[in-house]
């Protein structure tokens, strides 16, 4: 069903627009917390669920069968055609996923004999069995006793008294990867056995006998040499670590305690991101620690949905992200309800900007004050430059609009420190500065591909919209003219540009063709028509566009076809309004798909996830992208059209 507004085809598909965003606008503020924010549900795949499940009867929880049937029901709902479960919406089959869904569903009570596990049964059979799961999977069977540790890579808690120069430190690897790997190098050391009072093992999902499995084998993405070199260091190790003295352990394992407790963050959880938070507790567990055991353990129960019927464990919340994106869409669409719940969304803002903690990122950066912002609600050792670069434009965007100074003093400090985070190859990355180590991505435990976060050309982009947008330019500014030569330097042959952490090249390309546009750079330049081609090419014939998970493969050759989504679309659509397209016949059939999708309730139905946490091994479907996305494209043409104008004003 959709809104009557949109039907009338007749009508200029501008003027329809100014309907559809009236609409679109009071859902979206219907959609606001009581103090003004945004937050919308961010839904990974099975994993996080099924580990949420695990983690209880890891520790011998009182069982809630009310809510562990929920989540069965979310579990059984999504799992795929293929019998296991995909990483996205209609993905292909994934050995860890299917592997961890399994497990849970026979944990909560699930007759193995049922149809839905035997369909997952055979499935992960047919495919090898489950010794073809991942590392952090191999630890968790591990921990339950099922695997032996010797299937998991070595990796002794004293790599904590390792120092900053050796090839392998912690200011090496990415936030992530340290709050996710300190907490399991003392489970490592300590190997503690999951409670699990009911019993449950899945020998039956193996092959061969689940106690002889051993390492595992190179990942697709880690070359020969590297792998051989660090599976020789990983075999030494083994019989090595034996011979630490234990004074050495005690000390290494003492300062992994250090690091987890001076970030363990309260109610918000180590690094605010769902494995953290597990690891956390669980090591805090096994040390008999049960006050931060138990803040730990609190901090991942605020990341459950719970609905009538079914129940999920988000991977984090995006408080930060969908409220300064929906902030952007408001002010787009203007007028006076639109534009106050914007500047009181930014308001909500302006008190979580982190300016008195010295994160990590000081590694590389002890020089430079701290001004970002978080992801989330609260992880201040850990703001990142993509969050902040978006909140500082429509904190200036907003004072363009009215709201006076009191943004300014943040938006200056937010600028200093998001200059200071530029990488030496021009670049911005997410959370860290010339976090490029790319060799440690071959070591046994990165089985993953993502330990390291090295700038990337949409976090790159969205700084350089920033600075441009508040009015520095190629020839007077150097962090600016080194980033948009690395955006140059980074576009694909087929004139599309990278997209870290959202789906994919579309993503990507947007997010560089506002940036490049923010700076003044010519429509008509090569670099900015090969994008503009290369998005008009790969419009799908319903006028939206699309692009999956599938798009990350190690030997992609280019786009293939993908079911349009309403938030791909949106970016489409900016990317090439930033280009002055706003009169292309594509924006057009654009604009008409957004128009004809609009469903009864003002908003738009997205199953597919269209962004990634880490690519090929774990993707995102932000709820509020649907509600928001689609909205600001529509504004922005209605805008453009009204004023009879072809170029943007503004970094996003």
């Amino acid at each position: 069903m959709k809104l009557a507004a949109v039907s009338e085809s007749h009508l200029p598909p501008h003027e329809v627009a100014e309907q559809s965003c009236d609409a679109a606008v009071r859902a979206l503020l219907e959609c606001r917390q009581i103090d003004g924010h945004w937050v919308f549900e961010l839904e990974a795949d099975a994993t996080i669920p099924s580990e949420y499940v695990l983690l209880r009867h890891f520790r011998g929880e009182p069982v809630d069968a009310a809510l562990e049937q929920k989540v069965a029901v979310y579990l059984r709902r999504i799992q795929g055609a293929h019998g296991g479960w995909p990483l996205f919406h209609q993905g292909e089959f994934d050995m860890s996923a299917s592997v961890k869904a399994y497990f849970a569903l026979k944990m909560i009570g699930d007759d193995p004999n049922a149809a839905h596990m035997r369909r997952a049964r055979e499935a992960i059979l047919a495919r090898g069995g489950a010794v073809n799961c991942n590392v952090f999977t191999r630890a968790l069977l591990s921990l339950y006793g099922i695997l032996r540790w010797r299937s998991v890579p070595e990796m002794p808690v004293e790599i904590m008294l390792l120092p900053r120069w050796f090839p392998f430190h912690l200011s090496k690897i990415s936030y992530w990867g340290r709050t996710v790997l300190v907490p399991l190098l003392v489970l490592q050391a300590l190997r503690p056995r999951a409670k699990n009072p009911r019993g449950v093992a899945i020998d039956e999902l193996f092959v061969e006998p689940p106690q002889s499995v051993g390492p595992a084998s190179k990942a697709p993405h880690q070359r020969w040499i590297w792998f051989v070199f660090f599976r020789g260091i990983d075999i030494a190790l083994r019989p090595a670590v034996r011979l630490f003295p234990k004074s050495l352990r005690r000390r290494a394992i003492k300062r992994a305690v250090a690091f987890v407790t001076e970030r363990l963050n309260g109610e918000d959880g180590l690094g605010a991101i769902f494995p953290a938070m597990a690891n956390s507790t669980m090591m805090f567990d096994v040390l008999g620690n049960k006050t931060n055991a138990e803040i730990a353990r609190g901090s991942v129960e605020k990341l459950l949905v719970v609905g009538n019927e079914e129940a999920y464990c988000q991977p984090c919340v995006s408080p930060v992200w969908d409220t300064s994106l929906a902030c952007h869409a408001l002010l787009e669409a203007g007028g006076s309800q639109a534009r106050d719940g914007a500047f009181r969304g930014l308001d909500w803002l302006l008190p979580r900007q982190v300016l008195d903690v010295r994160g990590d990122w000081i590694a590389r950066r002890p020089q430079v004050r701290p001004g970002g912002w978080a992801f989330q609600y609260a992880n201040p050792h850990y703001p990142d430059l993509d969050d902040t670069a978006v909140v500082v434009m429509a904190m200036d965007r907003a004072r363009r609009a009215g709201a006076g100074d009191r943004f300014d003093r943040a938006i200056d400090r937010a600028v200093e420190w998001v200059k200071g985070m530029q990488s030496g190859n021009g670049g911005w990355a997410a959370f860290d500065v010339d976090n490029t180590f790319d060799y440690l991505n071959n070591i046994p435990f990165a089985d993953h591909g993502a330990l390291i976060d090295p700038p990337t050309e949409d976090v790159t982009a969205r700084c350089v919209s920033m600075l441009a947008q508040l009015g520095e330019t190629l020839d007077g500014s150097k962090a600016l003219s080194r980033g948009v030569k690395y955006l140059f330097a980074t576009q694909t042959n087929h004139g599309s540009w990278y997209g870290r952490w959202g789906l994919n090249y579309i993503y990507g390309t947007w997010s560089v063709l506002c940036a490049l546009n923010a700076c003044g750079i010519d429509h008509n330049s090569v670099e900015m028509s090969r994008a503009v081609d290369w998005l008009i090419s790969i419009q799908n014939p319903d006028g939206g566009w699309g692009e999956d998970g599938t798009s990350y493969t190690l030997d992609y050759c280019g786009h293939e076809p993908a079911a349009s989504t309403p938030s791909q679309t949106a970016w489409a659509l900016l990317g090439l309004m930033a280009c002055g397209k706003v009169g292309h016949p594509a924006v057009e059939r654009g604009v008409r798909f957004l128009l004809q999708t609009q469903n009864k309730n003002a908003s738009w139905d997205e199953e597919r996830f269209t962004a990634t946490g880490f690519p090929r091994v774990f993707y995102l479907r932000y709820h509020g992208y649907r509600k928001f996305f689609p909205l600001w494209a529509l504004a922005r043409y209605r805008n453009l059209k009204a004023g009879n104008m072809s170029s943007v004003a503004w970094g996003m």
